[in-house]
C-alpha cells in the first residue's frame, strides 16, 4: 500500500501556518506607493465589477509615482 499525501505537502491533520502580518499591507516608505497598496488591499470590500477600474486607477497612480522626479535623483545634465 502507498500512503497518499495531498499535493500541497500537508497531511491535513496539521493546521497551516499563517503569517501574522498577512492582514497588514507592506509599507514601502514611499507615501504615494503605500497609498496605492492600501487601495489594492481594500479590493475585498468592493464588488467584483469595481476591481478593473480600481486596478486601472492604481496602475496610473503607480506610473505617476515612478515617473515623478525624486529628491535622490540628480538633475538633468542638459
Amino acid at each position: 500500500m502507498t500512503e497518499q499525501v495531498p499535493p500541497t505537502g500537508h497531511r491535513g491533520d496539521e493546521p497551516e501556518e499563517q503569517s501574522e502580518t498577512a492582514d497588514e499591507p507592506t509599507a514601502t516608505g514611499v507615501p504615494a506607493v503605500d497609498e496605492v497598496l492600501s487601495e489594492v488591499d481594500g479590493l475585498d470590500d468592493l464588488p467584483l465589477e469595481e476591481h478593473l477600474p480600481t486596478f486601472e486607477r492604481v496602475h496610473e497612480s503607480l506610473r505617476a509615482a515612478l515617473d515623478a522626479p525624486s529628491a535622490d535623483q540628480p538633475g538633468d545634465p542638459a
